[in-house]
C-alpha cells in the first residue's frame, strides 16, 4: 500500500511538471491559474533598476479620455496601496479589467482603450532626506511613457508593443552591429507565444515601438 501510494505520489508529481513545462512552452494557457506559477522554471528573475506603472484609459467617440483602472466603485490594493492592476507587468488582464469597468459604468460610446506604460529609475523612489544625504542634484524625476496596448471597448486586442524594457533593449542592440547579427542567427523558426504570433521573432520577438 505505501509502495503504491509513493509510486501515485511520483507519478502525480513529474506529470505535473511535464504538463507545466509543456504549456508553457506552447503557450497554453499560462496564466489561467495562479498555481502555473508553481510551474516556472525562471521563477526568481533579477529586479529591474526601473519602477513601473501601467495607465488604462478609455477614449471617448467625443475625443475625451476616461481613467478605467481602478474601477469608480473601489480600489482593491493586494498589497501595500498599489492598485492591483499595475502587478500585470505582461500587460495579460487589461482588457479584461478595461470591458469590466465599461460594462459596469455609464458612459459615452468608447473608440478605443490605451494601456500606457510609465517607467521611472527607482532612485527617485528614496525619502527626500535620503536623497539629499546621498545625492548632491536635486530630486527630479525624469517619466518614461510608452503605448504599451490599443484594444477596443470589448477588450479585444488591436495593436500589441513590447515593454519599455524590451524596447530599450531592443535600441541597444541595434546599437551593436555583432550582437545584431547575432540576433538574425539565432532567430527561431517558430513562434510559439500567441501574443508574438505574426510578429517578428528577432530579438525580443515582438514590434518594435515607435
Amino acid at each position: 500500500m505505501k509502495r503504491s501510494l509513493a509510486v501515485c505520489t511520483i507519478a502525480c508529481y513529474l506529470g505535473a511538471l511535464v504538463y507545466g513545462v509543456a504549456s508553457y512552452a506552447v503557450g497554453f494557457k499560462v496564466n489561467q491559474s495562479p498555481s502555473m506559477y508553481f510551474f516556472v522554471w525562471d521563477m526568481f528573475c533579477g529586479w529591474s533598476a526601473y519602477e513601473e506603472r501601467l495607465s488604462i484609459i478609455g477614449e471617448g467617440e467625443s475625443g475625451r479620455f476616461y481613467q478605467l483602472a481602478p474601477a469608480p466603485w473601489g480600489n482593491y490594493p493586494p498589497y501595500g496601496d498599489l492598485s492591483r492592476h499595475h502587478y500585470d507587468s505582461f500587460a495579460y488582464h487589461t482588457g479584461t479589467i478595461a470591458a469590466n469597468t465599461l460594462r459596469y459604468t455609464d458612459h459615452e460610446p468608447m473608440a478605443r482603450v490605451f494601456v500606457v506604460q510609465t517607467v521611472w529609475s527607482k532612485k527617485f523612489n528614496l525619502p527626500d532626506e535620503l536623497w539629499n544625504t546621498r545625492y548632491p542634484e536635486p530630486k527630479l524625476a525624469h517619466h518614461y511613457y510608452h503605448l504599451r496596448q490599443v484594444r477596443d471597448p470589448a477588450g479585444n486586442l488591436l495593436r500589441n508593443q513590447m515593454s519599455w524594457f524590451d524596447y530599450q533593449n531592443q535600441l541597444a542592440i541595434r546599437d551593436n552591429p555583432r550582437l545584431l547579427q547575432d540576433t538574425r542567427k539565432g532567430k527561431p523558426m517558430f513562434q510559439v507565444d500567441p501574443l508574438n504570433r505574426g510578429l517578428d521573432g528577432g530579438a525580443g520577438g515582438r514590434n518594435a515601438a515607435p
